[in-house]
């Protein structure tokens, strides 16, 4: 009806290319506008003005023979200004735009090694964006930006790289395991170094404290009885110790038998050897 009555619209974001008798003539903009077709006017397209996105996946082989397929997301559209250049110059605007594209992908990403390529996603992605300006603009098409959505290895090259990644986390933590085991044996080993001195201490006090009672003892005992000697006195206070310690061991409830040589002579030997052993201990100290 709009055509009969010699009216067309023009949805808003679009532009329309008007031609006259086959050749163009101008481009309408977004709004109502006469086309008298009785003078040879006729409407030959509508071009969109809005963002367009067109993703493509390109395969191709790293430096260390890797193959991957590159994923890149163009993002352009078309200028007003130049809405005719667009419309007549290219007839399929995403096979030119993939055409570059792939282009560039397989110049670059060849020249990089595979984790190269993932570190500098944002130089290819930059690289593709400047080729496809430069090539588009004089299509009358904008790259308003381009991106390098993903980098996809072999399914066996990704499941390799995740065995060598797990391998070294699993290499980190046993080193830290290792670590803290030593840390653990190290604190351990000081600690029973630190009690062995502390017990080793206490023994030695003890004994001094022993050999300081026997001295004292006899040398009371010789202020008290004159015409006794040391050693007489030391005799007495072990055979006295000796009788203390069989009535200890007798009285205990759940001692068990024990047999100890009983005798004048055996007594005798038991003394000189505590004697000696006293007097050995204080000799250390």
């Amino acid at each position: 009806m709009g055509n009969l009555c010699c009216c067309v619209q023009v949805d808003q974001s679009t532009v329309a290319i008007k031609e006259r008798f086959g050749k163009f003539d101008e481009v309408l903009d977004p709004g109502c506008h006469c086309l008298p077709w009785i003078f040879g006017s006729q409407l030959s397209g509508h071009l969109s003005l809005r963002l367009q996105q067109l993703d493509v996946r390109c395969e191709t082989k790293t430096k260390d023979n890797v193959f991957v397929n590159v994923v890149a997301s163009i993002q352009y559209r078309a200028l007003a200004d130049k809405a005719s250049d667009a419309f007549y110059k290219l007839s399929n605007t995403r096979t030119q735009i993939q055409a570059y594209v792939f282009d560039v992908i397989r110049a670059s990403v060849p020249k990089l090694d595979l984790d190269d390529a993932f570190e500098q996603k944002n130089e290819i992605a930059k690289a593709v964006e400047d080729e496809l300006e430069k090539a588009m603009s004089t299509y009358g098409y904008e790259i308003v930006q381009t991106l390098i959505v993903d980098i996809e290895p072999d399914e066996h090259v990704k499941r390799a790289m995740n065995e060598i990644n797990a391998a070294a986390r699993l290499r980190v933590a046993a080193n830290e395991k290792a670590e803290a085991e030593k840390i653990l044996q190290i604190k351990r080993a000081e600690g029973e170094a630190e009690a062995k001195y502390l017990a080793g201490l206490g023994i030695a006090r003890q004994r001094q404290a022993i050999v300081d009672g026997l001295r004292d003892s006899v040398l009371g005992f010789s202020e008290n009885v004159p015409g006794t000697t040391a050693k007489d006195i030391m005799d007495m206070v072990l055979v006295t110790q000796y009788f203390d310690t069989m009535k200890e061991i007798g009285a205990a409830s759940k001692s068990s038998a024990v047999f100890i040589p009983h005798g004048p002579g055996a007594i005798r030997d038991v003394a000189s050897q505590i004697r000696d052993g006293l007097l050995q201990a204080s000799a250390h100290q």
